[in-house]
């Protein structure tokens, strides 16, 4: 089902659950590629932007946290990019659908605010967001980023909270939130890697778009993508420090339990071979004084205390 916004200069096409009927239609009403429509009907697109005569076709891809709030998902954004239209497809990111949904119910309203700016005497400079195929664009693509941002930040505050939990927490735990925690920043920078340059095409001027005075939009997004790009690589190497971190404590536990269970044996190992000899079937040294017991028993202290003083001065204890 194809449902429309349809504004003064720019109308909004979204297709949430698309079928061959409506992919016929936007065949045959704008003329798209056949190869953006296989694009569209298939999933795990790499993230591009393809440049037509009469439109742009591109596909993003940005985060979401599965139904058990732990885990980073991607979702792929299509959009068809016109002069006067832009067409999203699929099942978009949440922040789309949300978006078409509340430009939908307030459409009267934003048409009515834009004709209040137009009949301004004053210079207004604020960018309408119905004003353009190419305002509508980016004040999407911006919500996209701010919603991406808030995901980093929550990945930034697991981070903070792992550097915590390796020194308090058990191993058990500390191990299952540092394993969520980069896997999560893996699958940022997977996604993040290939759609630079597609910004990168956006503020460069490769990818002119239909309205003038844009560059510094697009410069915006950009900015902001790199900015939260360096972040995903500042908490990947944090990540990565932690868990050598986290190794190495767990090294040096287990160095201490085996240094703890040597002295253990080293000074159970003389008393071992004391009681084995006096468990001998043969005639021994005081085996027939009725304080034979006694005498055993003081000798294995005082080879433990002789032990002991040796370890003690050679600091193995």
């Amino acid at each position: 089902m194809i449902d429309t916004i349809n504004f003064e200069d720019v109308k909004w096409y979204h297709v949430f659950n698309p079928t061959d009927e409506d992919f016929d239609y936007l065949m045959d009403t704008f003329d798209f590629h056949p190869l953006d429509i296989e694009d569209c009907k298939s999933s795990n697109q790499r993230p591009k932007i393809d440049e037509y005569d009469e439109y742009y076709f591109i596909i993003l891809h940005f985060p979401y946290f599965d139904k058990t709030n732990k885990f980073l998902r991607l979702k792929e954004v299509k959009i068809f990019w016109g002069k006067d239209y832009i067409v999203t497809l699929g099942s978009s990111h949440w922040v789309v659908k949300n978006m078409f949904t509340e430009m939908k119910t307030n459409r009267e309203q934003l048409i009515e605010d834009k004709k209040k700016r137009d009949e301004s005497v004053e210079d207004d400079d604020t960018l309408d967001i119905i004003g353009s195929s190419d305002a509508l664009l980016y004040n999407l693509l911006d919500r996209l980023m701010v919603e991406t941002y808030s995901l980093i930040l929550r990945i930034g505050t697991d981070v903070d909270n792992l550097n915590v939990d390796i020194f308090s927490k058990k191993a058990t735990v500390v191990l299952e939130h540092l394993t969520i925690t980069r896997k999560n920043i893996v699958s940022l920078n997977t996604s993040f890697k290939p759609q630079l340059r597609v910004f990168h095409a956006f503020e460069s001027g490769a990818i002119k778009g239909y309205e003038e005075d844009m560059e510094e939009y697009w410069g915006n997004i950009l900015d902001q993508y790199q900015k939260m790009f360096d972040m995903v690589e500042d908490y990947g190497e944090l990540t990565q420090g932690l868990a050598q971190t986290y190794d190495s404590l767990q090294a040096n536990k287990a160095n201490q339990t085996n240094k703890a269970l040597t002295i253990i044996s080293t000074v159970m190992l003389p008393m071992t071979v004391v009681s084995s000899i006096y468990g001998m079937n043969v005639k021994l040294p005081f085996m027939n004084d009725p304080n034979a017991f006694w005498y055993i028993c003081v000798m294995m202290v005082v080879i433990v205390a002789v032990f002991w003083t040796i370890f003690k001065r050679k600091g193995w204890s």
